[in-house]
């Protein structure tokens, strides 16, 4: 069934809960990238140094990568729209706070507890939107991987039209947009079913003793440590304003809405799942080496065109978390969420440190033989990912109403 075909109840013709749901998605997700344009000015603004402030990445996803393994137990046993409505809680009281910080150790313990929110809200969400959803999970699943194509794309922008004011008003305005899409929720979406079967918390771990699990969580690990050495430390890098630092990002995230939803299917389609990620890891790889070596004008291209590599890289990463082992497909996903998550957490940290340490380039030098050692463990491990990986469909739907969130 064509997504897209209104008469069958496509993309277009969906209840209101659906479309509040996804609403509050797409802020979710501009929550990632939202600092992005604003690093320097927050540095500048609290007297702090790039390796102070990237922790704002770090305590965000230190905090998502444990919380994976608190998000179904909790949802499982409250239910998935309480789970979104405390979600959303915390991210608007959070975010709130943040704008108020007068010092980076505040600001960094804020987003820890934003983080909580995030991962609690987008844990739950595309498990919500399939639920509510009219004509099938089709349509749903290409809805919610809008939304998150979109809000990674307009994070950065709408970073840089408030930060350009002052570095708080982001943070307040995420707070906002995020009050009135818990009021959306009150209003429109209705409690759905409990899961039959409640998740411990233990059960992502066991999962990961799952040999192909296991891989692609590992491969994905180093993959994230290159994906946020990009997102987090290129600002520093490309030293710009606001406004020309939010267009850049704004560019990236438009490309890796695009690779993901649209390119990344076909490529898999026609090469098979491992060989476009082995393919598309080796090719992020090579990007971020020029990157971190180019001129200014060289570094901005490779950052916009790292989006299309980060994009690819994205779906086929969930698909095959979802698809490679025969655990429940929200125990596997949070399992290969908290393995992968760490490194998102470690990346804004050491790449500026690192520089610290040797010289500007170095710290994109180890993100790009992160990325191949990614591209290493697909070839090497490509016995225990093939399972499915070949014909993989994608299986961003949930079982027993519990999914978490994998891009």
């Amino acid at each position: 069934m064509d997504p897209f075909d209104e008469g069958a109840g496509g993309l277009l013709k969906q209840p209101k809960s659906v479309w509040a749901t996804a609403g509050a998605s797409v802020v979710a997700f501009m929550g990632i990238g939202l600092v992005d344009p604003i690093l320097p000015s927050i540095a500048q603004g609290l007297n702090a140094t790039a390796s102070q402030v990237s922790l704002l990445f770090t305590s965000y996803f230190l905090i998502t990568a444990v919380a994976m393994l608190v998000t179904g137990f909790v949802s499982s046993r409250i239910g998935g729209r309480r789970t979104l409505l405390l979600g959303l809680a915390f991210v608007v009281v959070f975010a709130g706070l943040a704008g108020t910080s007068g010092s980076v150790g505040e600001l960094v313990g804020f987003r820890a507890g934003w983080g909580l929110g995030n991962a609690l809200f987008v844990s739950t969400a595309l498990a919500v939107i399939v639920g509510a959803a009219a004509g099938g999970s089709a349509a749903a699943i290409l809805l919610y991987e809008s939304a998150l194509g979109l809000g990674m794309a307009c994070g950065p922008l709408l970073g840089a039209l408030l930060g350009d004011a002052s570095w708080r008003y982001p943070f307040f305005g995420t707070a906002f947009l995020m009050a009135i899409g818990f009021l959306c929720i009150t209003v429109f979406l209705k409690e759905q079913p409990k899961p039959a079967r409640k998740t411990s918390l233990l059960d992502p771990i066991k999962a990961l003793g799952h040999g192909g699990l296991a891989s692609a969580a590992v491969s994905a690990f180093f993959y994230n440590y290159t994906f946020f050495t990009v997102l987090a430390f290129t600002p520093f890098v490309l030293n710009m304003s606001p406004y020309k630092s939010g267009a850049v990002f704004f560019a990236w995230g438009v490309l890796l809405a695009v690779f993901s939803v649209i390119v990344a299917p076909r490529l898999q389609k026609r090469f098979g799942s491992l060989k476009v990620l082995g393919g598309s890891l080796v090719l992020l790889a090579a990007d971020v080496l020029v990157l971190g070596y180019g001129s200014h004008t060289t570094a901005v291209v490779c950052t916009i065109l790292s989006g299309a590599f980060i994009g690819v890289n994205n779906t086929v990463y969930t698909e095959l978390a979802l698809g490679v082992s025969d655990a429940p497909r929200p125990v596997a996903s949070a399992g290969y969420n908290f393995v992968r998550w760490f490194a998102a957490a470690a990346a804004p940290y050491f790449a500026p440190k690192i520089e610290e340490w040797t010289d500007i380039h170095i710290p994109f030098v180890v993100a790009a033989v992160t990325a191949v050692a990614g591209a290493v463990v697909v070839v090497v491990r490509r016995k225990a990912l093939n399972h499915e990986a070949e014909e993989l469909e994608p299986r961003h739907a949930t079982e027993d109403g519990v999914t978490v969130f994998a891009n």
